[in-house]
């Protein structure tokens, strides 16, 4: 039985994109316990700690998920890769529909405040020293987020480009084959550096690079404003509005998440 509240959290049309994508459970290796709690459920559960940004043991019992459970399969489906799977999932859904707009990828990176030290989190230039993490997005020409990544704050934003266009994964489109590949890159000021202009043109991308001392703020902004529009819709999921996680891993997860479903309410939002 799906309540109101499960159901807007996660709709018949999402679960049926996310239920094949499902690892089989895996009973604990000591044996013994209670049934497997139904995957749904688990997956309802996962959605609403990150949305809420709540702790997995304010997890409230209305879900009928204890939060050990939840937690130990989030962890599962962690490590067994399913967040990406679905995001990408997503993403061919939306490409065979011809929502994705190639002309343009936009890069841009923002920081998020750790609570606890971890992996990947370091001194953040933007807040006071404080450590943190950083998010990096790249997203299509309507914001729609492509890739996601993590790195230490003080990790300069040249060195997650690469990465990010390497990872555009190979989409669905409506007509011909796959696509990983945009028509324009985008970044701003932070990305200045001639060695990456030259790594971009020569994958066959033309880059658009703003370039220090030389174009305005206020040109920037009518193409910057699409991803940090992107930014804003990871970052009002709350759990990842600061960093709770202590491994890299899970933190990432929830961001691979948070794009997955940012994409598919985009999907509904064209779709309906």
């Amino acid at each position: 039985m799906v309540d109101r509240l499960s159901l807007r959290l996660v709709p018949d049309e999402l679960w049926a994109l996310v239920e094949p994508l499902i690892p089989g459970f895996r009973p604990r290796p000591q044996g013994g316990g209670t049934a497997p709690v139904e995957a749904r459920a688990v997956f309802t559960a996962i959605v609403y700690v990150l949305t809420s940004g709540c702790a997995w043991r304010d997890l409230p019992p209305s879900f009928r998920v204890p939060f050990q459970t939840a937690h130990r399969r989030f962890s599962q489906w962690t490590e067994d890769g399913l967040w990406r799977r679905l995001h990408h999932a997503v993403l061919d859904e939306l490409g065979s529909q011809g929502l994705i707009d190639w002309s343009r990828a936009i890069v841009d990176g923002a920081c998020v405040r750790a609570k606890k030290p971890g992996s990947l989190t370091g001194r953040s230039p933007v807040d006071r020293g404080k450590p943190g993490s950083k998010i990096h997005v790249l997203s299509d020409r309507a914001g729609l987020p492509l890739v996601v990544a993590i790195s230490a704050a003080n990790t300069h934003d040249i060195h997650a480009l690469k990465p990010l266009v390497m990872a555009i994964p190979a989409i669905k489109s409506r007509h011909g084959p796959r696509r990983r590949k945009p028509a324009k890159l985008h970044a701003d000021k932070a990305y200045d550096q001639p060695g990456l202009r030259r790594w971009v043109r020569d994958r066959g991308i033309k880059v658009r690079i703003a370039r220090k001392g030389i174009e305005t703020s206020k040109k920037l902004g009518k193409r910057r404003w699409v991803i940090e529009r992107t930014v804003a819709w990871l970052t009002g999921y709350r759990r990842l509005t600061l960093r709770y996680e202590r491994e890299a891993e899970h933190f990432l997860a929830f961001l691979i998440l948070g794009a997955a479903l940012t994409c598919h309410k985009e999907l509904r939002k064209l779709t309906t």
